[in-house]
């Protein structure tokens, strides 16, 4: 029984803690809130991006290690932060206190052993392979970054030629970099296997891709705007037909809205005809002009009501900006529709059985009858009379015949000899 004690007591003690903490973040909530920093090293590119949150802060220039001495890739963590360092010459031994002539310049932040991300009293490298694979930045920037991290702010260092990359506005951009270490050969289809995630592939060509690859000059190519799609509040998901894989991202291109239609007919389990000599779409509602690339199939937004008999467009996902838009559709109005709900009226305004039908209501039915029932005795006495008629000229030849059979019988008769009694 006291252990059983004990143990309540300790469970009430850790649950008046626990509520005692849940009770100062609901009167301060950002007390909870804590920042998530990062910095991305891309050795292709040369470049460092600074992250709070996920969302890009900044990006800095880098002069990074020679073909010979590259700069490591990896995970690492900024270890050390450091003003105004001292460097040793690893060769030597000797040293170099903080000054203009100090290689580190004035902030040094160690991510392993002798590597770290400092200053520099050579600005002109930066943009080169030219350190023994240290992280070399302009003095104005490191500052900017030493003191917007901490220690053990995540450092991840890759060596990506290809990058594609979602824009504030929404837009899909992507780079390709020289092969400054000579560690990544790269071809048109591992371009594309990067843009297919973000949906806009079939909108950048094989042949500019190509080309694009022969400059790596790491300027870039702006795609299109892609976009989720809702229809009657259900989200368009890819789809596989026979064995090949169709895109639902919506993309916006030079003003013009295309919309993935294999997936959205599939969806309204609407048959879909591609003419593709014609280029040209078909539906039961109506048929209109189509676009392929990359075994993609698209129509304009504004032919989706004559297409898949669909309206809407692209909306705000909520009353917040920053959650972006989505493209909204609901099944539209169409003359079958309305005859079914003109029958429906019919239907509502028909009595129930129970319900009391007015006299005037009565006496319209009851001349109706009338008139149906005068025009069927009409109709029956027009028959019978026919049939009498047709009864007594049947009569009428059968006496007629019986009349000229016995003429006949007289006549032979008197041929005979015989007396014929008149």
């Amino acid at each position: 029984m006291k252990i059983l004690k004990k143990l309540a007591a300790g469970v009430l003690s850790l649950s008046v803690i626990l509520s005692a903490a849940n009770s100062e973040a609901a009167e301060n909530p950002k007390a909870e809130q804590k920042t998530e920093k990062r910095i991305a090293i891309n050795v292709a590119s040369r470049l460092l991006t600074y992250y709070e949150n996920n969302k890009k802060i900044a990006m800095y220039p880098l002069g990074l290690g020679k073909t010979y001495t590259p700069t490591p890739v990896g995970y690492f963590k900024i270890l050390e932060k450091v003003v105004n360092p001292t460097w040793t010459d690893p060769a030597s031994g000797y040293s170099v206190p903080s000054g203009p002539d100090n290689p580190l310049g004035y902030r040094w932040m160690q991510i392993r052993g002798n590597y770290g991300i400092h200053g520099t009293n050579r600005p002109d490298s930066i943009g080169g392979y030219v350190s023994n694979g240290c992280i070399r930045m302009h003095e104005a920037d490191v500052e900017k970054l030493f003191a917007a991290v901490d220690v053990g702010t995540p450092v991840d260092i890759t060596y990506n030629r290809v990058v594609v990359e979602k824009i504030e506005d929404g837009n899909v951009v992507y780079y390709i970099y020289p092969d400054g270490y000579g560690w990544q050969n790269i071809d048109v289809a591992y371009v594309n296997g990067w843009l297919a995630p973000y949906g806009v592939a079939p909108f950048e060509s094989d042949s500019n891709i190509e080309e694009k690859i022969k400059l790596s000059d790491g300027k870039p190519t702006y795609i299109g705007k892609p976009y989720n799609i809702e229809v009657n509040g259900r989200k368009i998901d890819k789809v596989n037909v026979n064995g090949r894989d169709f895109l639902a991202k919506a993309v916006v291109r030079d003003n013009i809205n295309y919309l993935p239609v294999v997936p959205l007919a599939m969806a309204l389990r609407t048959k879909l005809e591609w003419r593709e000599g014609e280029a040209t779409l078909k539906t039961k509602y109506g048929t209109v002009t189509g676009f392929e690339s990359k075994k993609q199939i698209y129509c304009n937004a504004d032919d989706a009501i004559i297409l898949l008999n669909i309206d809407g467009g692209l909306q705000n996902i909520s009353d917040k900006p920053e959650d972006g838009k989505i493209f909204k559709f609901y099944t539209a109005y169409n003359e079958q529709d309305k005859l079914k709900d003109k029958d429906k009226l019919k239907d509502k305004d028909k009595p129930k059985v129970d319900e009391k039908i007015s006299d005037e209501v009565k006496s319209d039915k009851d001349k109706q009858a009338e008139k149906k029932a005068k025009k069927d005795a009409e109709k029956k006495a027009k028959q019978e009379a026919k049939k009498a008629k047709k009864a007594a000229e049947k009569k009428a030849k059968q006496e007629k015949k019986s009349k000229q059979v016995q003429k006949i019988k007289e006549t032979a008769k008197v041929a005979a000899g015989e007396d014929v009694k008149a």
